[in-house]
């Protein structure tokens, strides 16, 4: 689908490439809508290594690419969505995540799900205000 006047596709070359047909994020307005990140290298396209607390630092500075391509910033993330391969992560990732929201972290939910892609073991997406 062609971009509508309401509505623009983000792509940044800081981020992954899409493994499928999605846009990183959607611009409508004053809001930012990303696609869901996992701790992929945009340079090597590889999953990082170091278990759930590296991925989840990859996953954050994609999501801050994309978020920055759009004119936005993980400051002004309103909702995350996170997805864990195993919910035993779940204080692993708390610790990384305060790492990049220590203040007026934005509303969030996180999941345990049977899987993700490339047997990754975090998933995040966000919705944020345009900054720019």
């Amino acid at each position: 689908m062609a971009d509508h006047p309401d509505r623009r596709c983000i792509h940044t070359d800081a981020a992954p490439v899409p493994a499928a047909p999605y846009s990183q994020a959607v611009v409508t307005q004053d809001t930012v809508y990303t696609a869901g990140q996992i701790g992929l290298d945009p340079a090597t396209g590889s999953l990082v290594s170091g278990g759930v607390e590296a991925e989840a630092r990859q996953v954050l500075r994609n999501l801050q690419a994309v978020l920055h391509a759009s004119g936005s910033s993980l400051e002004a993330a309103l909702k995350v969505t996170c997805y864990l391969a195993d919910i035993s992560d779940f204080g692993r990732l708390n610790r990384v995540y305060e790492e990049f929201f220590s203040e007026a972290p934005p509303a969030r939910t996180c999941f345990a799900v049977a899987g993700l892609p490339k047997d990754a073991r975090v998933e995040m997406e966000a919705i944020a205000l345009r900054t720019q």
